[in-house]
């Protein structure tokens, strides 16, 4: 069976959903913004009315039931660990080569119960690093044995945001979705989505960026590309741009990835 990126990623289940939002079938749709793909713009007619207040950016490690892990380094060398991200493994790697990261797909109850032994079948795995928003939706959260700082492992772009979108010519939904909107959360998305869009990654890419807004209100965006393999990578930090203005921010940060030399490290990863 082809692999998810070979089918279009992520960005093919968005797609399906967004063609039912242009036929009128759907009046509006909620998107978990770091699945949403940066490397191309919303279809024609469609915007996203709102972003909700932010929720959890951190990943979490979890381990099976009745491990005494408690944090990364207590894994042995050669330990299997899961993940479903490029951008995990690429980091987990960095500081644990020793490590075999492992693509472990399915819902987040899926891979827990993957992670558990539940089957027979199932690969023994010393543990899982999965979205601590994922968890806390499923009521799990007290199964995360480690949650890693973004100095650890940096989020995904758009991490713990939800996107509500609608049909910019139906004034009537986005008025209502408007009401929800977090000014905040919106301007740190957007230059997280600049900084990913001035990049042109693909599904295979492992591309994290963060941005913060400080308490003077100034935002603060970090953004880093790396190998598949975690050795390689660039990073940039830039702060100083006020929340009207997170594109500005989000392309001085692509730029100055650009000039480290992130367009190659993308280009030499398959997809």
């Amino acid at each position: 069976m082809p692999a998810l990126a070979q089918l279009g990623g992520k960005g093919l289940f968005i797609k399906a959903i967004d063609e039912q939002l242009q036929r009128g079938d759907i009046d509006m749709a909620i998107h978990c913004l770091k699945d949403v793909p940066g490397d191309i713009p919303l279809p024609r007619g469609l915007v996203f009315a709102a972003m909700p207040p932010r929720g959890d950016v951190h990943d979490v490690l979890v381990v099976p039931e009745g491990s005494d892990v408690k944090t990364l380094d207590d894994l042995p060398p050669g330990a299997l660990i899961g993940s479903s991200s490029a951008r995990r493994k690429a980091q987990i790697n960095c500081v644990r080569p020793d490590l075999q990261v492992v693509r472990v797909l399915g819902t987040v109850g899926t891979r827990i119960d993957k992670l558990d032994g539940k089957k027979p079948t199932d690969t023994r795995l010393g543990a899982m690093v999965l979205a601590a928003s994922g968890l806390e939706r499923l009521g799990l959260k007290d199964r995360a044995r480690q949650v890693f700082s973004v100095d650890e492992i940096l989020p995904a772009v758009g991490a713990g945001t939800l996107a509500l979108e609608c049909r910019q010519a139906d004034t009537e939904t986005t008025k209502l979705l408007v009401r929800l909107n977090h000014e905040r959360t919106q301007a740190e998305a957007t230059a997280e989505r600049v900084m990913l869009h001035g990049l042109r990654g693909h599904c295979n890419s492992p591309i994290a960026g963060y941005c913060v807004t400080d308490p003077d209100g100034q935002l603060n965006l970090r953004g880093m590309v790396f190998s598949r393999d975690g050795s390689t990578f660039v990073h940039a930090h830039i702060w100083g741009e006020r929340l009207n203005d997170p594109a500005v921010i989000g392309s001085r940060v692509c730029s100055e990835l650009l000039r480290q030399g992130a367009r190659d490290i993308i280009e030499g990863i398959p997809h």
